[in-house]
């Protein structure tokens, strides 16, 4: 028997996640500002709506809802019509609110999962988290409690998180989420050639096998696009690349 996934309906991506996250997981993904975080949990939210009839809700800390339905739109999402139809909520609230009342029996947004059958939540950012405690055992345990108040409602959640480190090393942050949750997807910028372009790695996945292969993607006019891999190139990760040995060598005697 083939077991259940909750798939991006991206294609590709799917791919990599073989065949999607595992429901009722909890799945990080990190990156720099501009990366496409947002835009990618929006479409995780857009294709559970609109291709497997599952309704969403969209819990942000950053923008209020009016945000969102204009930038769902520039993809061709309707969101705001979405929400009419009851089958998407979008929320602005805070982080220590949306905790207090996700742990609470009787609280508003357990209310709205169930009264709406949510089946797939996005949250924007984990890293408004950061703010609630500088203690890192308690802020840990925040986040742990967060997380676990989810996964009890059975919805398969995407977390964003911001790393601002652009290019080289990734900065040291004090959230332990990657080690809480049971995806952790990672977005790049990579200097190429002269030119910036996107990576992702799918780093780990609780359960199922994944994909290890780096892949470029860009963000088109109708959501993300997964591309091939970097063929031929190393330290796609440390954000500055160059080519393999044996690729260098090729390139040399080829320019001859």
């Amino acid at each position: 028997m083939k077991e259940s996934r909750s798939p991006f309906g991206i294609k590709a991506l799917d791919a990599m996640l073989s065949g999607g996250f595992l429901p009722g997981s909890a799945n990080l993904i990190e990156g720099a500002p501009g990366t496409g975080k947002t835009t990618l949990a929006m479409e995780f939210i857009y294709n559970g709506i609109t291709k497997y009839n599952e309704p969403g809700l969209i819990i942000t800390f950053e923008e209020f809802p009016k945000q969102y339905y204009h930038d769902a739109l520039q993809f061709g999402w309707d969101f705001k019509a979405l929400e009419e139809k009851n089958q998407l909520k979008i929320i602005f609230s805070e982080p220590k609110t949306a905790l207090i009342e996700l742990e609470k029996i009787d609280g508003e947004f357990i209310r709205i999962i169930e009264s709406m059958g949510i089946k797939r939540v996005a949250i924007d950012s984990m890293t408004h988290f950061e703010s609630l405690s500088i203690d890192v055992h308690e802020l840990r345990e925040l986040e742990k409690n967060f997380v676990n108040a989810l996964k009890r409602e059975g919805v398969t959640t995407i977390l964003l998180r911001e790393n601002d480190s652009l290019l080289g090393q990734m900065n040291q942050v004090t959230s332990k989420i990657p080690f809480i949750v049971d995806t952790y997807i990672l977005l790049r910028y990579v200097e190429m050639d002269s030119s910036i372009r996107k990576a992702m790695l799918v780093l780990k996945m609780r359960g199922s096998d994944h994909d290890k292969d780096i892949r470029g993607f860009k963000i088109a006019t109708h959501g993300l696009e997964v591309e091939s891999t970097f063929a031929g190139r190393e330290g796609i990760m440390s954000g500055i690349t160059h080519h393999t040995p044996q690729d260098a060598f090729v390139n040399a005697f080829r320019k001859k």
